[in-house]
């Protein structure tokens, strides 16, 4: 059997609930449905550090943020180090990346190990936007979506047909600020989309992180974002709603934009007849809040931001229809790659290939839990540095404050806060984390079970500092 070739699409900030093969009642994804149908559909794939540049080091390299080198948005990648794209490369693969890099430019931060590359700098910009092909700034006209699903197809048109390809395909949408198409820019209008049932969440039981963190829908979305002033004399919950409908609707109309963009990708693999010898990703860098606990963003440990969507088809390798429920992490995203490619995994990635769970085998030892990390404490939306551990039941976190302070100093109103501070949430009884259940000596056991799992993983991942 030839070796397949390999389409990775990611998207940014696409929460798993905004997508309706996940049982997302907002919007509906027929194309990207489309790729769960026909292949595997992974509930449980989670992010190892909610944020953008972390996420993406992670999935090139198989490794954690503090062994990558990128913990936060301001670490730029060094692309001297081992990756994905370069083992590819090297075992015989075409290998080309286009749309968003933001892992940093120029020096060694520029992408490597690709044949090809055309890259957003930074965010990137939805309209006109500017793009670094292979080092060179060219502007290009029109919408960022579609720019970049023009130049995917291009690169297939001009690939060499005897060699497998490695194709990563990366949207910038529907990352804030949210500016749909002109095609989509109507889309909603005339509909009320469904509220998160945790939209008026009061936080009551949780640590004073989840009080304190500044990316409410009520109160820190702005005019860009919403595109216009509220109404005069509008409060409370009516403005909170009024908030929310600006936003989603926006959120959603990017992801339309989106979801045509795997349609003409799915299209092209049928077109060329290359369909069946092709697997085929969508994800996202990490999840994020619409809405859920009156929120925005991403950042926490929190299901909503935790969850990456992870779709996957290959026609000769993956059952259609197929629903893995066991817990996948961003770092078992290059070595399952490896795998499909025939190549050897390097030992110091810390993830596992995730092909023969996808294959219906049983797989001994495959993890019970998985741990997180975030680094960046308070400095954007005031969320506090934070580590944990999430098993199939329950969810540990520690939010440990190493004491950075947010703008140069704490928020009036955490002055007097003591850290660090736990929750414990039970995902069987509780599954909007709603009660922390840390203090209630009927979870005595599990948090100390849960703490020593933790101790270990931190140790045998290397991150026990």
């Amino acid at each position: 059997m030839d070796r397949p070739n390999i389409l990775f699409i990611m998207s940014d900030d696409h929460a798993s609930h905004a997508i309706s093969c996940y049982s997302g009642r907002i919007n509906q994804t027929p194309n990207i449905d489309r790729i769960a149908n026909e292949g595997a559909r992974l509930d449980n794939c989670f992010c190892t550090n909610s944020i953008c540049s972390p996420s993406r080091a992670t999935i090139l390299t198989g490794k954690y943020s503090h062994l990558n080198g990128v913990k936060t948005l301001a670490d730029k990648f060094d692309g001297r180090q081992p990756h994905v794209a370069k083992l590819l490369q090297q075992g015989g693969y075409q290998t080309c990346i286009i749309g968003k890099w933001h892992l940093g430019h120029g020096g060694n931060s520029d992408p490597t190990g690709f044949d090809y590359w055309c890259v957003l700098p930074g965010q990137g910009e939805y309209h006109n936007p500017v793009f670094y092909d292979m080092g060179e700034e060219k502007q290009y006209r029109g919408y960022a979506t579609d720019i970049i699903t023009d130049m995917c197809i291009d690169w297939l048109n001009n690939r060499d047909r005897n060699r497998p390809f490695f194709l990563m395909c990366h949207h910038k949408a529907p990352h804030r600020p949210w500016e749909p198409s002109e095609k989509y820019m109507a889309l909603y209008e005339d509909v009320d989309i469904p509220e998160p049932e945790t939209l008026f969440d009061d936080y009551d039981t949780r640590s004073d992180a989840a009080r304190l963190a500044e990316m409410r829908i009520s109160h820190h979305l702005t005019r860009t974002d919403v595109k216009e002033d509220p109404p005069v004399h509008m409060e409370g919950k009516e403005l909170t709603r009024w908030y929310y409908q600006r936003y989603i609707k926006d959120y959603l109309r990017c992801i339309a934009s989106i979801d045509e963009s795997v349609g003409r990708l799915l299209d092209y693999l049928d077109k060329e007849g290359i369909a069946g010898n092709t697997v085929v990703i969508y994800t996202s860098d990490q999840g994020f809040f619409l809405g859920d606990h009156g929120w925005y963003d991403k950042r926490f440990m929190y299901e909503e931001s935790l969850r990456m969507p992870f779709l996957i088809r290959y026609p000769e390798g993956i059952k259609p229809g197929t629903i893995i429920k066991d817990i996948i992490i961003n770092t078992d995203f290059a070595p399952t790659f490896l795998d499909y490619a025939g190549l050897n995994i390097p030992d110091d990635m810390q993830g596992y290939s995730i092909r023969p769970i996808l294959e219906g085998k049983e797989v001994d030892g495959w993890r019970h839990a998985m741990y997180y990390r975030y680094w960046m404490d308070r400095d954007d939306h005031c969320v506090a540095a934070h580590y944990g551990i999430r098993t199939k039941r329950y969810k540990l976190i520690c939010y440990y404050a190493p004491g950075r302070y947010y703008n140069g100093e704490y928020p009036k109103s955490a002055k007097d806060t003591k850290w660090p501070q736990w929750e414990l949430f039970d995902l069987h009884n509780d599954k909007y984390e709603l009660k922390n259940v840390y203090g209630d000596s009927a979870y005595a056991d599990v948090v100390k079970e849960l703490k020593e799992e933790l101790d270990r993983l931190r140790k045998e991942l290397k991150d026990d500092d």
